[in-house]
């Protein structure tokens, strides 16, 4: 008997995921970038925490202030995509029907089974046929702009949290340090686990996401002891 085909394909995931590896990564990077700075031009501890827990809250607000903004403006656009493909389905049918079959023919269909499955595609629901095959619209990357604004700003803080508690943990003199390390080893592991739900391999993501890291915070270091020694 043959066993049924399964395929474990996991393109629905891409909406939430690029907030959340975004959020996660800003909120590490961001934070920590912040913190060893200020740390490299402060002597106070005190200072230096309170700059990271203000990091931490104006980047989550930040986040999903901006992924909601942006997100909507695209919703907006699928929107008066779909509004304006629903106005050409209600005046020209035909020419409509005649353009999707064309699509079909470019991607290697014969002329009659192209017009075939136009009519039945669009019989069944013209809009969502026009909207997937003319437009690239799909259900799994449809724009969700409450979801991006939720899931950014809520892994922006889990993300900007371990540098903070790094800094409230770490003795004044290794604060630099350890959140230095701390941050790319996260990095790495963020890095890691989103290329793994994401079904890529995990090397690339996770040497590019901390190669990156690194060259972030030492150029806010080396520009943070520059201003602390002028001031």
């Amino acid at each position: 008997m043959r066993r049924a085909h399964k395929e474990n394909h996991v393109i629905d995931r891409i909406g939430w995921l690029r907030a959340a590896v975004l959020g996660a990564n800003d909120g590490i990077i961001s934070t920590g970038c912040l913190i060893v700075g200020v740390a490299a031009a402060s002597t106070s501890a005190h200072e230096v925490a309170i700059a990271g827990i203000a990091g931490l809250v104006a980047g989550a607000l930040s986040m999903a202030a901006g992924e909601y903004v942006s997100v909507s403006s695209q919703a907006d656009t699928e929107a008066a995509d779909l509004n304006r493909e629903r106005r050409e389905l209600a005046d020209d049918p035909v020419g409509e029907r005649d353009e999707l079959a064309g699509i079909y023919r470019k991607r290697g269909l014969e002329p009659a089974l192209s017009g075939q499955v136009a009519d039945q595609l669009m019989a069944r629901d013209a809009l969502k046929a026009h909207a997937r095959d003319e437009l690239g619209m799909s259900d799994q990357m449809v724009a969700r702009p409450i979801q991006a604004a939720l899931t950014s700003a809520l892994t922006f803080a889990l993300g900007a949290a371990m540098p903070v508690a790094i800094t409230l943990l770490a003795p004044t003199a290794w604060i630099s340090i350890a959140v230095s390390a701390g941050s790319l080893v996260c990095l790495a592991a963020l890095g890691a686990i989103g290329a793994l739900i994401g079904g890529a391999g995990f090397l690339k993501p996770t040497i590019r996401v901390t190669f990156w890291g690194a060259f972030a915070m030492a150029a806010t270091a080396a520009i943070g002891a520059l201003i602390g020694k002028a001031v």
